[in-house]
């Protein structure tokens, strides 16, 4: 969306100003923004920055200033997960460490290479030095990278269900490589590959697990998809399998976002949706300390071309170009704005301070704890609202 500087000059000097107007490429450097980036002394709330009416100027111009007191102020967990492929997050972890309670790097998978036979792949990825940048920013925070059972067909699901002895094996690896490698457990990543078939048995499985890694004082995870479709139908994982795994898992990271992933703009996480989710797992009190209540950190951009995810540095880019007006919305309590690139419109919905602000204190509200995906999507002063 293209504007135009505005010209308070006065009539009288009209004649000779005539020739003088200024260009599209002179409007545009008149109006730039520089970016900065010094600690600040005050966070964002202080500095008056989580509103409904923010200015593209002020994201621009502040994204990069937190408060350089680093002090965790939401009571409850927070996990973040970082990504290789985002190295950005590496950093966001060793700055914001105080902030979180535990970190799950996105660096392995579970593979079935033959009955009882389980192999743990992606290790390489484990930096040792970044894990003891982190944990000297805080030594309470437990290291739980996620595993993802990879490449398991029907069947290796089936198989391993039905028999006690491959359980077993699969916990013992797992025990075995966070005893090697020095984790403090894992986050499992394994529950939506049935689509929603076999879930008593999925049940049975996590069960086993998460008991076998308490046993060795190690941390148990579970990624859970969202209670409640973006249709109101149920989920894949409700209430019941909620209140069976409870007593053994440690936390459930709930995937509140991707709402809106067709070709229709539309929010990632409309607050109501968000509250129904949790209120769906957990409509009393006593397990809902467990459920780590999902906020994204991406954004999405809607266009006739199709649905593409949007990290912080390509939204600031967007904000710079396009200069784009910013509006709220009420229901979904959530920040967008639209341009035009090549005759093509699209919307943008990103999160914001506002955005932000509003998930963690509905987290506080309920009592639930937050999970991060990923912490090198977001804008750095994000960070100052947890």
């Amino acid at each position: 969306m293209k504007s135009t500087l505005p010209f308070l000059l006065h009539a009288s000097c009209l004649c000779w100003l005539a020739g003088a107007t200024l260009s599209k490429t002179d409007a545009r450097k008149a109006q730039t923004v520089e970016a900065q980036s010094s600690p600040a002394e005050l966070s964002v709330l202080d500095r008056g920055l989580v509103v409904a009416d923010v200015q593209w100027k002020d994201i621009v111009k502040e994204e990069k200033r937190y408060c350089a007191n680093v002090k965790k102020t939401f009571e409850g967990p927070v996990l973040g997960y970082i990504t290789p492929w985002n190295p950005h997050g590496y950093d966001i972890a060793k700055q914001f460490g105080p902030k979180l309670s535990s970190v799950s790097p996105v660096w392995l998978q579970l593979r079935r290479r033959a009955p009882g036979t389980f192999d743990v792949t992606g290790l390489h990825d484990n930096d040792a030095g970044w894990v003891k940048a982190v944990r000297k920013s805080n030594k309470k925070v437990r290291m739980v990278p996620r595993v993802l059972f990879d490449g398991w067909s029907y069947q290796d699901y089936v198989s391993v269900f039905g028999s006690e002895d491959e359980i077993e094996e699969l916990s013992g690896e797992l025990v075995d490589v966070a005893k090697t490698e020095g984790f403090n457990g894992f986050t499992l990543e394994l529950w939506s590959q049935l689509g929603g078939n076999k879930r008593k048995e999925l049940v049975h499985l996590v069960k086993h697990i998460c008991e076998t890694l308490k046993a060795k004082k190690l941390d148990c995870v579970l990624v859970i998809p969202p209670a409640v479709t973006s249709t109101g139908q149920p989920g894949m994982f409700g209430r019941e399998e909620f209140e069976e795994l409870a007593p053994v898992v440690d936390g459930f990271s709930l995937m509140t976002y991707d709402y809106s992933s067709g070709p229709r703009s539309g929010p990632s996480s409309p607050l109501p949706w968000v509250k129904d989710c949790v209120l769906q797992l957990a409509p009393n009190t006593q397990w809902r300390q467990k459920i780590l209540l999902g906020v994204n950190l991406y954004g999405l951009d809607f266009s006739s071309h199709g649905t593409e995810p949007v990290l912080g540095g390509r939204y600031i880019e967007i904000l710079r170009e396009h200069r784009p007006k910013i509006l709220w919305d009420e229901y979904s309590a959530e920040h967008y704005c639209s341009y035009k690139s090549s005759a093509v419109k699209h919307v943008v919905y990103y999160p914001s301070l506002k955005s932000i602000h509003m998930r963690i204190s509905l987290a506080a509200e309920l009592g639930t704890g937050i999970s991060l995906w990923e912490m090198g999507q977001g804008l750095d002063y994000f960070y100052d609202l947890l």
